[in-house]
């Protein structure tokens, strides 16, 4: 294992591959700064954070972001903010997409929680849709941090 991978700061979280730029143990305020990389169709279910505000911004690739009911498509340079309480997803259009989300609360957390370090950087293997099991356990895992899942992924 590479020394990024023994310190937990890359990670396989579902079909994405994190990096965690800024952790918020780094400074006093809580902030973090994640490097998300996904691949086409990569789309979360919506959910709403209620307890932090999320900043997109995109490195590469384009995003669809649904954000309460408005629909908005981001190029690389184009930064977006999904408010705590609103709900949200999104949807790599693209081949490949890499984005930043930065946050300041449990976000975080709850990526280490469910993820797992990686075992060499990039994607994981494609492990399709989630069992019924996997899916309750994301949703446990949600409800754990703050985070409520309210729909479907974008198709």
């Amino acid at each position: 294992m590479n020394g990024a991978a023994m310190d937990h700061r890359s990670l396989w979280f579902l079909n994405t591959y994190v990096t965690i730029r800024v952790s918020s143990r780094d400074g006093s305020d809580g902030i973090s700064v994640l490097e998300h990389r996904a691949s086409q169709g990569d789309s979360p279910p919506l959910h709403i954070h209620h307890d932090e505000d999320e900043i997109f911004h995109v490195l590469e690739g384009e995003v669809r972001y649904r954000v309460g009911d408005q629909e908005h498509r981001a190029s690389a340079g184009e930064t977006l903010l999904t408010p705590k309480g609103i709900p949200h997803t999104y949807r790599v259009e693209s081949a490949e997409a890499r984005m930043l989300t930065i946050t300041r609360g449990e976000f975080e957390t709850f990526i280490r929680a469910f993820g797992r370090p990686a075992e060499r950087q990039g994607l994981p293997d494609p492990s399709g849709p989630p069992t019924p099991e996997q899916a309750e356990a994301l949703a446990r895992a949600c409800r754990q941090f703050g985070i409520e899942l309210v729909g479907p992924p974008l198709s």
